[in-house]
């Protein structure tokens, strides 16, 4: 089967890469891909949300199954165009229509969700502009931290947790007033703060059926010790040493399990990803939020875990037949480094020439944001690559992983230390 994978992230990359490994796998297209999926996958100059090209080109080159990674594509609508027209509907799909794509899309709509089906979530009350004087009151009504998140898509970086009330007032303002992420935050929710430790947790169902894929632990601030802003995430961990069987048991009966059947009850079709962010508070389960596709930079450190035919289990999905099906998962230990432009994630310069890349070593090296001009390839976004390390332990995979990443440089390449760090010594 000829595939297209739709994005051109790391995500994607390692998608590909998992794919390609599959008999059932004849020829794989990342439209519009990097320098890293060119090595693995055959690149195409079509944008992700050219649906009509995207359309034309799976017509023109026999595509039999669509992968979309990144959520915007999915929020406006891929699914139901290509499902609308007659010549394109018989293409298979992972990724869910419009409407399922809101569990992601609109923060307000996934809280709502989450309330009607009861399942453990942050107390939460969404705000816009005219409602400021009511947003500010209801601030003072909250103890702090305070978690503001702004209620559409804002690239992993609209949430933002206020130590005071002050604080979180000035940020809503900011937020609703001046627009700070445009119309992403024309809503923004007030939440309250879990305090805990964070988990992803990755699902793939076929709208009634699912398979949990290996869980990962990311990490969003751009500092050591966690600190600094939030960016689209600078590495993963997985397996989660805290994710045992028992706490992933309550993840799936109280979360994932109601997921679905909420899904079904409100007679949404949905065939593709559930990324659910968990917090383990105490060693209950609390969502966090919701995600309509994989993420990114976990998908390369669960990618590489799965030992199952990875194309089988999608065809699956997207066919509604993923009942009975099982997933083999390796028990080696991955660590994912981000490695990123300077300034990142503010102001960046790209076009950077990368050194280091042909050397030999035992981890995977994904491409994000690259590109290829003549021999060299450049930087071309604010996370550049994503190294992934495998190993025995938890601590092998991070030597490894760091082992590969000192091997490569850039002008103004920056990655953190400390991913996996905290979990070494970490006490179930």
């Amino acid at each position: 089967m000829n595939i297209l994978v739709i994005g051109n992230g790391g995500r994607e990359h390692a998608l590909a890469w998992k794919m390609k490994q599959s008999p059932l796998c004849q020829k794989i297209f990342v439209a519009p891909g990097n320098a890293g999926t060119a090595l693995v996958a055959e690149n195409v100059d079509l944008g992700v949300n050219d649906f009509e090209g995207l359309g034309k080109f799976c017509l023109e080159n026999s595509v039999g199954l669509v992968v979309v990674g990144p959520e915007g594509p999915l929020v406006n609508g891929i699914r139901d165009y290509f499902e609308n027209d007659t010549a394109l509907k018989g293409i298979l799909m992972i990724g869910p229509g419009k409407i399922g794509a809101q569990l992601e899309g609109s923060k307000d709509y996934s809280k709502q969700f989450m309330l009607r089906h009861n399942i453990p979530t942050a107390k939460a009350k969404s705000f816009i502009v005219s409602d400021l004087s009511q947003a500010l009151d209801y601030i003072s009504s909250c103890k702090p931290p305070i978690v503001l998140k702004a209620d559409g898509l804002a690239a992993g970086k609209g949430v933002i947790i206020s130590l005071s009330q002050g604080e979180a007032k000035a940020v809503i303002k900011e937020m609703l007033v001046n627009k700070r992420f445009g119309a992403a935050s024309a809503k923004v929710l007030i939440e309250e703060f879990l305090n805990g430790i964070e988990l992803s947790v990755f699902v793939l169902t076929d709208g009634k059926d699912y398979v949990i894929l290996p869980e990962a632990k990311d990490y969003k601030r751009i500092g050591e010790g966690d600190t600094g802003p939030n960016t689209g995430g600078m590495g993963a961990v997985s397996p989660v040493v805290f994710a045992d069987p028992s706490f992933m048991q309550k993840i799936d009966k109280l979360i994932v399990k109601p997921t679905i059947d909420g899904l079904n009850r409100e007679g949404i079709d949905y065939k593709g990803f559930i990324f659910v962010g968990i917090m383990n508070m105490g060693g209950n389960p609390f969502v966090i939020e919701y995600n309509a596709r994989m993420g990114d930079p976990e998908t390369q450190a669960v990618m590489p875990r799965i030992k199952s035919d990875f194309v089988e289990l999608l065809i699956a999905a997207a066919k509604g037949e993923l009942k009975n099906k099982q997933i083999q998962i390796d028990e080696n230990c991955t660590v994912t480094i981000a490695l990123v432009s300077g300034g990142y994630p503010g102001e960046y310069e790209t076009g950077k020439v990368i050194e280091g890349l042909g050397e030999e070593g035992q981890a995977m090296v994904f491409h994000a944001g690259t590109t290829r001009q003549k021999e060299h390839v450049l930087t071309h976004g604010g996370r550049v690559l994503a190294i992934s390390g495998k190993g025995k332990s938890l601590s092998e995979a991070r030597d490894q992983a760091y082992a590969a990443a000192a091997q490569i440089s850039w002008e103004g390449l920056y990655y953190r230390k400390d991913i996996g760090q905290d979990l070494l010594n970490y006490k179930v």
